[in-house]
């Protein structure tokens, strides 16, 4: 799971009555820019690499992640042109969302399919953030139990109480009304995965050093059979797929970028800058698993006790995967309670109850608005999330179907279509030829991966 933390939260400023028209003045840099994409993409998708690695080996796997960085890459180089209408540097319209973008270049429909994809891949990050959480505080407690007991001592525990736990909490943050205000939460979220990320990779380097070899082999984990094996590639590719939800915050950036020089160029800059650094952190990370653990590598690089000691920082690590993805859950959910929320209380104007707001003192707080429609909504949404985690705890399989669901549409089909539209590229073209072969491509890869990723959650579910 990438993190898309920290710009999501300007969705809401198309919907939101309460926020003035105008911009608010536009000061972003390349750097600046760097810094949230890098942000929202370096995530939990980080501890799944190298377990995809495993599967791929040591030359499909490097090559799998330099090929979907390129592709991520050459997508973001075709949304930044989509950014302004209809001239890319000068058009005088802005779309300040993936959304917005959509409806003007390719009409009604197109836009209510993405808005449509975009939801749903804000609700599977809410359930795969409940499993990750939910398997790193139950790795806190099977580490201090290893460190008492002896590496061999039985510590098995449940996740489906911390899944609970961290579900009880979502619904009480998700009550919070002004959400967005809360700039620190990304800025917390992003140094947290930040910090697990290079522990991660620290850890691995150390053991190849105090192991003296390099683990792994060219062709990864061998399988008694080359069906296993299909499946078990199809699941890394959808994993690896799912390390790059950049597209999804690419607009929201580039909105808070200044102009001259056009934006479309400084964001150009910005995500070849971030890509690069970002498939370098990957390459490294996914590596140093692999490396360290070869055909042991585990699903997820820190709970799946390939290290045991040093105990303490193990458990920082989980702890710092927890703090991420408790604010990473909301900055996905907001936009999507904001649209459905609009939505019905459009639908339902007469009705005084629903939208009537209830003034709450609670001790130590601030007084805040309660309202029905959004406690029994939100609740409802979070206990679906939660609950749909605890049937399916399956870590890489999730991220593998998240990946497959939204990595085609979002970063290669919306795309391509927009600048074939904006360029007036003609059909049967070289270049239109090449860029249909090109969607076509990614379209049978991720399928692939989707149905792989699909069968492994079927399989873990029966066996």
């Amino acid at each position: 799971m990438g993190g898309g933390e920290a710009y999501l939260h300007h969705h809401h400023s198309q919907n939101t009555p309460l926020l003035p028209k105008f911009p608010l003045k536009r000061t972003g840099n390349v750097w600046t820019a760097v810094a949230h994409i890098i942000t929202g993409v370096i995530g939990s998708g980080v501890l799944s690499l190298s377990w995809s690695m495993a599967q791929l080996g040591w030359i499909v796997g490097p090559l799998a992640m330099l090929a979907f960085a390129t592709t991520t890459l050459f997508s973001a180089f075709l949304l930044c042109n989509s950014y302004r209408s209809p001239d890319p540097e000068h058009g005088p319209a802005r779309n300040r969302s993936y959304i917005e973008a959509v409806d003007m270049n390719l009409g009604k429909n197109n836009a209510l399919a993405c808005g449509f994809l975009l939801q749903l891949t804000m609700y599977g990050f809410g359930i795969a953030y409940t499993i990750t959480s939910g398997i790193s505080m139950r790795a806190i407690q099977e580490s201090n139990c290893y460190h008492k007991e002896g590496h061999e001592a039985q510590c098995i525990y449940g996740d489906s109480s911390y899944m609970l736990l961290f579900g009880v909490v979502q619904i009480i943050l998700s009550q919070l009304p002004d959400f967005h205000g809360i700039q620190w939460l990304s800025i917390v979220a992003a140094i947290m995965s930040f910090a697990y990320a290079l522990i991660g990779l620290g850890l691995g380097i150390a053991k190849v050093i105090a192991h003296g070899y390099i683990g792994g082999s060219i062709t990864g984990i061998s399988t008694s059979n080359p069906a296993d094996k299909v499946w078990l590639v199809s699941q890394a590719l959808g994993d690896v797929a799912f390390a790059y939800p950049f597209s999804i915050i690419l607009f929201e950036i580039q909105d808070t970028l200044e102009s001259p020089p056009p934006e479309n160029q400084t964001m150009k800059k910005a995500s070849a800058i971030s890509i690069v650094v970002t498939t370098l952190f990957y390459l490294f990370c996914g590596g140093s698993g692999y490396a360290a653990f070869g055909n042991y590598t585990p699903g997820n690089l820190m709970t799946g006790f390939g290290f045991y000691e040093p105990y303490w920082l193990i458990d920082f690590a989980n702890i710092c995967v927890v703090l991420h993805l408790v604010g990473g859950y909301q900055i996905y959910s907001q936009p999507l309670f904001a649209n459905v929320e609009q939505w019905l209380a459009e639908k339902i104007p007469q009705n005084e109850v629903l939208n009537k707001n209830y003034r709450l003192q609670l001790p130590l707080i601030s007084a805040f608005r309660l309202n029905p429609l959004r406690l029994s909504f939100r609740t409802a949404y979070v206990l679906s999330t939660t609950v749909i985690a605890m049937i399916f705890p399956y870590f890489n399989q999730i991220l593998g179907v998240l990946g497959g669901i939204n990595f085609w549409p979002l970063t290669i089909y919306f795309p391509v279509e927009m600048y074939l539209k904006q360029s007036n590229v003609e059909a049967w073209t070289t270049k239109w030829i090449l860029l249909r072969i090109f969607s076509t491509v990614f379209l049978l890869i991720t399928v692939f991966a989707l149905i792989g990723s699909i069968q492994g959650i079927i399989s873990a579910k029966l066996s």
